[in-house]
């Protein structure tokens, strides 16, 4: 029997849909092809043995546990995260929470307790790198031995490299080409567009007053691209328009003509004028137009947004 759930955030709420099956473990921020890999070999597996293929992230991200100051670095939101793990051909995704009981778990205990009691695993299939347990005490080469030991197959697939270089896919990479508005380069090593989402949130609604009224969306802990102009394609999650994509041009960053306290996502949906306030928007970057600049006054900005509009118009019609 399938399971239903694509998204299980604690154990407790493991079925036996989602135990005797394989499980591919790491955090596939981003999912890029590099992850991709490991599911393609996973989902290899899991046909063979006839049985589920699940995906175990650790949400929040270890790195963020231990260091909590450390600046916004996320790829993807969980929930997105795991519809991307579905299309790369796993049937859910786990996120366990990473707390300090799972943090102090040595590797043989993270072993005993969540992979042979609560899920009673066939086979495990990681990267090559993958560590685990206290301290990163946990190998690739003894999760192999224990799995011998105890009965299930460790499957460890070995690095995919980006553009034949002899670096492997890796999300600091992908985080890098952002940063420096590479959307070329990001949306290459990821297979797919990178994309922003979140609740619409009431902004100071100034850009109605000028002709552009935009869905203004918080980074949160979102990795910061380049701030800039962008051409954009949004998909309303729910609400009346659910499932709808809309082409639109955004902005990210500070806003320095009419000033924020924090770095936001703006978006003007090109030919939409319902409410969307309180709904979820996926916000696809397409195309990075140009930096962020201040102007003098608002009939400046408006004079540009609409240029902005234009160009992210006809960017569109080409992708």
């Amino acid at each position: 029997m399938a399971a239903e759930n694509i998204l299980i955030r604690a154990l407790s709420d493991v079925t036996d849909d989602h135990r005797s099956g394989v499980i591919a473990i790491g955090n596939f921020d981003g999912v890029h092809r590099g992850h991709q890999k490991v599911i393609e070999a996973a989902r290899t597996c899991a046909d063979k043995l006839e049985c589920q293929l699940g995906a175990m992230v650790f949400d929040p991200h270890p790195v963020k546990f231990f260091n909590p100051e450390v600046p916004p670095f996320r790829l993807t939101r969980i929930e997105k995260r795991a519809a991307l793990l579905r299309e790369a051909g796993t049937d859910f995704t786990l996120a366990l929470n990473f707390n300090k009981a799972i943090a102090e778990l040595d590797a043989r205990a993270f072993i005993d307790q969540i992979l042979v009691q609560a899920l009673d695993v066939k086979a495990v299939v990681i990267g090559h790198d993958f560590h685990f347990g206290a301290k990163r005490s946990g190998s690739p080469e003894l999760l192999a031995a224990i799995g011998r030991e105890l009965g299930f197959e460790v499957v460890v697939v070995a690095a995919a490299h980006r553009d034949n270089a002899p670096t492997p896919f890796s999300s600091s990479e992908i985080r890098e080409a952002l940063a420096r508005g590479d959307l070329k380069a990001a949306t290459r090593w990821l297979g797919h567009p990178w994309s922003i989402d979140g609740e619409v949130a009431r902004g100071d609604q100034r850009g109605r007053t000028i002709g552009f009224p935009t869905a203004n969306i918080e980074l949160d802990d979102f990795t910061r691209p380049a701030f800039g102009v962008y051409a954009v394609r949004a998909q309303i999650l729910d609400g009346h328009h659910r499932s709808e994509f809309i082409n639109g041009v955004a902005n990210i960053g500070m806003r320095p003509t009419v000033g924020t306290l924090a770095p936001r996502l703006e978006v003007h949906l090109f030919d939409f004028a319902d409410d969307l306030y309180g709904q979820w928007l996926d916000v696809s970057l397409l195309h990075f137009i140009r930096p962020e600049q201040k102007f003098d006054g608002l009939e400046a900005l408006k004079l540009q947004i609409a240029k902005d509009s234009e160009t992210a118009r006809q960017i569109l019609k080409n992708i």
